[in-house]
Parts: structure tokens; C-alpha cells; sequence
């Protein structure tokens, strides 16, 4: 079932894209997310054999850096708002492939994106090349989404230890201690933006944001995570064990950590929303596909007035989600203030609907919507799991208050 784009006609070049991204999202994202999400190890998904290096290479043979990196794609002549329409459409048409390996490949490239914002062509060229796997790593045990809360704000310390530290050392900074389990492709990269508690020696708390390489002395992984949901994404902990990085490392000091973490997390609530909206969206198609084909009491049950009313609200739920996340990218891509309780509201309402749609069409498919021989328990797991990676919806929401 086609969803009409109700906002703008879309331009030749963004149809072509979108055709691109759609066949990559149902030829190879769809495909290899049900056999990485039936592996019974998460530790078989990131083996040397796994389709899942395959994936990200095709991933990165699309070009999208042209589309979605902000220098790449000002030198193809593309506006702010371009840039934002392209972004919108290929997360929702990589989150209806799988969300998952869409969150994998978003996140893969947030060190090339914290090297862009230093300005420093030689992190850039460390940090920015094809050849760099890299995560965000910014939760940590005992801090979580509470950093909406405290670790943004100047000279406030959050409560209890910080779980990892940078004390300066001269023109180096010493790393120690770790990273949550939830860093998604915290277990294969191999470059991390690193957000974390800072010591400059001045006895003034603060955070700073790094960029750190992952494969030297001092730095070693956990296991990876064992989820009900997107376990396509690989997630797991890091530590650090007295990693020592240049100074020059350091892209965005503890004066400028709370506008620059308030940016990477109105940019990353929003592409949530979009993803997940593309999420929402793979359930009402699976469920309307399905209602057309099932027979009970002689005609497909989509004939049948309350399963045709509760597709429509479905519908209804994913095209108001479609709308905020959309304009809240568009708005924050091109604004001089970007605004993080509009993102917040976008991922909010986002994944919640994505999860309400997706349980709806289980509801539709019966019996057999609990079966794994069928997509949609696989679709209603991963929305599950969206509510409370990057940031638990309840605490977003109170973060996004604050703000009002």
C-alpha cells in the first residue's frame, strides 16, 4: 500500500533515492534482519561470517554520505531543507526495512559528524574516512537518560560517580572506566564519539565530547547484549583502561558541552521519529497485506467492518506521527535555534505509535501474529524496544516539559 507524500511532491532526484532506498531496505536490510534476528547468540551476529558485514557494505556503497553528510552534501549544491527532506526519506524507508540495522548505520557515522563539527582536517581525515566503524558512546551504567537533566546543564554535576572520566594530562587526556551495555555497535567499532565526564583540573565539574579511537592499548568490549528486540543492532559495553588521546581529541569543551550535546540529541530524537515512523508503517502494510489474504467466514477478513476500522486507525496513527516527524526535522535542520522538545515530542510520539500500530496488527494476524513464521512479532519486538533506547519515553517527556 503506497503512502502518498502529502506535504510536497517529490522532486525526480528524491523519487530516484527513495526507489533506491526502498528496494535496498526490502532486497537486503528486510532479509538479513530476520536471519540476524533468529540467531540464538547475539555473539553469532557480529561473527567474522555474518551477513552483517555484507549488509553495512552495500549500506555504504549507496553513496548516502552525498545526501546526509552536511559538507557532502552542501558541495552537491543541496539546501539545509533538501538535505532535510532526503534525511526524512531514507530513515523511514530504512526503518521499514529494519530498525535495527537502520539505527546501526545511523550511528556508524557519529564520529565523522563530531569531526566535521571540529573543523580540524586532520580529525577529519581520522575520523571521516569509509574505512572508520564508529558508535556514540554517551550512556553509561548508572547514567542514562538522566543526562537530559544534569549533564547538559553548566557546572552542575549529575548525581553519583560518573562511570567514565577524561582527566587532562598535560596535551593528553587519560580515559577510565565505562560505557553501558547499550552503545549500539559498541562491539565492532572501531571509533567512538565519546560523551563523558570531564576532569580539567580546575576542580569545576563538566563533560566534554571526544572523539577516541577504539582499537589500542586500554580499550576493550563486553559481550553483546541480549535483547528481545532489534537484535540486528549490535549493542555492548566499552572500557577504557587509561586510554591516552592528544588533547586535539577533545572536539567540544565542558563551556560548550551543553549547546553541542543539546544539538547531536535534537538530531538524534528527531531521526528517531522518522525511523520509526518507517517502522509503524511496515506494520499497517504487513497488516493490511495480511487482512486481504486471510479468509474467515468466507471473505477476506479486511471485509469485515472491525478489522477495516482498526486498519484505518492504524493508518490514521502512522500519517500523524509521519506529519510531526517530518516537520521536526525540517524545522531543525534549517532553523538557527533547533529545538529539542520538538524532537523529543517527534520521538515520543513516534515509537509509541509504532508500537501501538504494530500490536494492533499482531491483533489482526491472529494466531499466527504470534508465530515467528510471520513478520510482524519480529516488527511489534523491535517497536518495544524503541521506547526507552535513546532516552526512555517517560523521562524524554519530563526533559521535554522542562523546556516548555
Amino acid at each position: 500500500m503506497p503512502m502518498i507524500d502529502l506535504e510536497t511532491e517529490l522532486s525526480d532526484e528524491e523519487r530516484a533515492i527513495q526507489e533506491t532506498i526502498h528496494r535496498f531496505a526490502a532486497e537486503v536490510m528486510r532479509p538479513a534482519g530476520i536471519k540476524l534476528d533468529a540467531l540464538a547468540d547475539p555473539a553469532d551476529v557480529i561473527a567474522k561470517d555474518s551477513i552483517l558485514w555484507d549488509v553495512f557494505e552495500k549500506h555504504r556503497a549507496l553513496g548516502l554520505d552525498e545526501a546526509t553528510d552536511p559538507a557532502k552534501a552542501a558541495e552537491q549544491g543541496l539546501t539545509p531543507l533538501q538535505q532535510a527532506r532526503l534525511r526524512c526519506i531514507i530513515a523511514e524507508e530504512q526503518g521499514w526495512g529494519d530498525s535495527g540495522l537502520a539505527i546501526g548505520f545511523g550511528v556508524d557515522g557519529f564520529p565523522g559528524m563530531l569531526a566535521q563539527i571540529s573543523q580540524n582536517p586532520e580529525l577529519i581525515e581520522r575520523f571521516g574516512g569509509p574505512d572508520v566503524r564508529g558508535c556514540w558512546a554517551i550512556t553509561e551504567p548508572d547514567h542514562g537518560s538522566d543526562t537530559l537533566f544534569f549533564g547538559m546543564k553548566p557546572g552542575v554535576e549529575q548525581p553519583g560517580r560518573p562511570n567514565c572520566i577524561a582527566r587532562k594530562d598535560g596535551d593528553s587526556f587519560v580515559i577510565s572506566g565505562q560505557k553501558a551495555a547499550w552503545v549500539s555497535n559498541g562491539t565492532i567499532a572501531t571509533a567512538a564519539a565519546l560523551f563523558t565526564a570531564v576532569d580539567m583540573g580546575d576542580g569545576q565539574p563538566g563533560n566534554g565530547a571526544f572523539l577516541v579511537p577504539l582499537d589500542g592499548p586500554g580499550v576493550s568490549r563486553g559481550k553483546p547484549l541480549d535483547k528481545i528486540g532489534q537484535r540486528a543492532l549490535n549493542q555492548g559495553e566499552i572500557f577504557f583502561d587509561g586510554v591516552r588521546i592528544p588533547a586535539s581529541y577533545m572536539v567540544v569543551p565542558p563551556q560548550m558541552y551543553p549547546i553541542a550535546a543539546d544539538m547531536v540529541l535534537t538530531q538524534a530524537n528527531g531521526g528517531m521519529g522518522v525511523t520509526f515512523v518507517g517502522v509503524a508503517r511496515a506494520a499497517l502494510e504487513l497488516a493490511v497485506d495480511y487482512a486481504k489474504e486471510r479468509i474467515q467466514g468466507g471473505v477476506p477478513i479486511i471485509e469485515h467492518q472491525s478489522v477495516r476500522l482498526r486498519l484505518f486507525e492504524m493508518f490514521r496513527k502512522v500519517e500523524a506521527a509521519r506529519a510531526l516527524a517530518r516537520r521536526v526535522v525540517m524545522y531543525n535542520s534549517t532553523s538557527t535555534a533547533p529545538q529539542l522538545h520538538y524532537a523529543i515530542a517527534s520521538k515520543v510520539t513516534a515509537t509509541n505509535t509504532c508500537f501501538e500500530v504494530a500490536s494492533s496488527a499482531v491483533q489482526i494476524f491472529g494466531g499466527n501474529g504470534l508465530s515467528r513464521e510471520y513478520p510482524i512479532e519480529k516488527v511489534m519486538r523491535d517497536a518495544r524496544a524503541s521506547m526507552i533506547e535513546d532516552g526512555c519515553n517517560d523521562i524524554l517527556s519530563l526533559a521535554g516539559a522542562e523546556r516548555l
